[in-house]
């Protein structure tokens, strides 16, 4: 009985009181069986003692892997943040480029069609001098024209500023 009330934490005072209340039973040679004791007070502390000494050591090194585990899954997520603000940055860069090219391609556009207008009124001009110009016509009505034509000419550079094309011909 000894030894049991040492094995449960138990004093032997209350296994025989449980043995005398026919909690506890013994077996004829008047010990208690080991089952008897397991069923009335469960694992002994002796056992418990151990495995909580088991269970401390294995968590101690459960957590030193958890620790761990989380330093590494946090040294993960903060590059993953640095990756992510980096492609952030990568797509404003791009979205900007995209603007600005659009941008030029609206000043472009504006340039050809103004280089388009010059080309047209320089081809209408050119048009109306050729139909306009006989070479049977008298000197006089020559210079008529070329002063007409001239002055087309010139309202034209005025208007458009960077056209410098004389479009009065040589007399032959």
């Amino acid at each position: 009985m000894t030894k049991a009330a040492k094995e449960w934490g138990v004093s032997r005072t209350t296994i025989y009181q449980k043995v005398n209340d026919g909690e506890l039973s013994r077996n004829s040679d008047k010990k208690i069986d080991t089952a008897e004791m397991l069923r009335v007070f469960g694992e002994p502390v002796s056992k418990k003692r151990t495995e909580q000494s088991l269970n401390t050591s294995n968590n101690t090194h459960l957590n030193s892997q958890t620790v761990h585990s989380c330093t590494a899954l946090e040294h993960q997520l903060e590059l993953e943040k640095l990756k992510n603000e980096h492609l952030r940055q990568q797509v404003s860069d791009q979205k900007q480029l995209i603007e600005n090219y659009q941008q030029q391609i609206g000043q472009l556009n504006k340039t050809l069609e103004k280089a388009n207008a010059s080309i047209h009124d320089f081809a209408q001009v050119r048009l109306l001098e050729f139909k306009q110009f006989e070479p049977d016509d008298e000197p006089q009505a020559e210079q008529k024209h070329n002063n007409e034509t001239t002055d087309i000419a010139e309202k034209k550079k005025r208007r458009w500023g960077f056209l410098n094309i004389s479009l009065v011909r040589p007399k032959t």
